[in-house]
């Protein structure tokens, strides 16, 4: 009598686990916990489980597909990490494919989601830039390799980080060192309630005991910045403005320059991540380089590991440079005693609200 040849589902029954997940371990088409990987090769070897040439075929052609989402893919931060993810993933024979999650909606993101799902992927790099990747990135199984690339650091993922909360701070200090009373920002849209970026800028200025103006909030096109440069420019006391990018900065500067302002003599202007055209730019921006192509390759990296079993590294930072240039210089002493004007006029304010309330509020 000829024995019968074990198939897949016998090792499931005998390892107790599903059917996927033995065809998970012979695959390697995504990752299963060591324990179960323990068990199903036990119950391989009791059974002397040989897969068909097919199977055999299959399992050691681990999937060679990486797939990146991203809320955008035209933006210079957003491309540039997408480059350095593509060409590290080139190099290790990998194939990228990239989903585009419009908005933060579960519709749209449930869209992207099932879109990369249906591929054969190894793992997930997420660009958690803005509200689309913090949704996708919730919303992907827990037992897919997945690495967060972002400027602030968040747990429960291997990440790759820019630490913009760090340059923010120096480039705010910068523009305080240099006597600016106080330094505006035009906060780009944040990926969550306050970004690095807004973060550091409102740190250097605590540390300084520097008064903390109010936000200004541009959108992506640098037209936004266009409008309220034109609004900085009719307040006398404004002196240095901090923007959330180098395309924001650039309308800034436009919207400063029609209303008939110098930069950097009445009022400096600096950017952030050190755009192609920033030093091009009249006059050349002062920002903070981002290496964003180099965070791709370490995001990669990680991934890499998780896939490989070859290290146990979960997080990879890396501090962006403060690039000086013409935009920004001492202020002028007529903007700057007319900011010291408003500050009192600020103090003496408070002071007659304070002296209006009743005793004891």
């Amino acid at each position: 009598m000829t024995q019968r040849t074990s198939t897949i589902a016998d090792v499931a029954a005998r390892a107790g686990v599903s059917v996927p997940t033995v065809s998970r371990v012979l695959t390697g088409a995504a990752r299963v916990s060591p324990a179960k990987r323990e068990l199903v090769e036990a119950a391989i070897a009791e059974l002397n489980f040989r897969p068909s040439a097919a199977a055999r075929t299959l399992a050691s052609r681990r999937s060679q597909v990486v797939a990146i989402i991203a809320g955008d893919t035209s933006r210079y931060g957003y491309a540039e990490t997408i480059r350095g993810v593509e060409e590290s993933a080139r190099a290790e024979g990998y194939t990228v494919m990239i989903t585009v999650v419009e908005s933060a909606d579960d519709d749209e993101v449930d869209r992207a989601i099932t879109a990369t799902l249906t591929q054969a992927i190894a793992g997930v790099v997420v660009l958690k830039f803005d509200p689309p990747g913090v949704a996708a990135l919730k919303r992907l199984p827990p037992d897919l390799p997945v690495v967060a690339l972002s400027g602030v650091r968040d747990v429960g993922v291997p990440q790759a980080v820019l630490d913009e909360t760090r340059a923010a701070e120096e480039l705010t200090a910068f523009l305080l060192g240099l006597g600016h009373r106080t330094v505006h920002h035009v906060r780009i849209p944040p990926s969550r309630r306050e970004d690095g970026r807004t973060t550091g800028w409102r740190r250097a200025l605590r540390k300084a005991d520097a008064p903390i103006p109010e936000l200004h909030d541009a959108d992506w096109r640098p037209q936004s910045g266009l409008a309220i440069g034109r609004e900085l420019a009719a307040d006398d006391s404004v002196t240095a403005v901090f923007c959330g990018n180098d395309e924001i900065a650039m309308g800034v500067i436009r919207g400063l320059v029609d209303s008939g302002l110098r930069v950097p003599e009445d009022v400096s202007v600096v950017g952030f991540d050190d755009h192609p055209l920033a030093e091009m730019w009249s006059p050349p921006l002062t920002t903070v380089s981002q290496d964003f192509a180099g965070m791709g390759r370490r995001g990669f990296q990680l991934l890499l590991d998780v896939l490989t079993e070859t290290g146990d590294r979960r997080y990879s930072s890396e501090r962006p440079t403060l690039v000086i240039r013409s935009s920004a210089a001492a202020p002028s002493a007529a903007r700057l005693a007319a900011g010291l004007a408003a500050g009192e006029a600020d103090a003496s304010g408070d002071a007659v609200a304070d002296a209006a309330l009743p005793a004891g509020a």
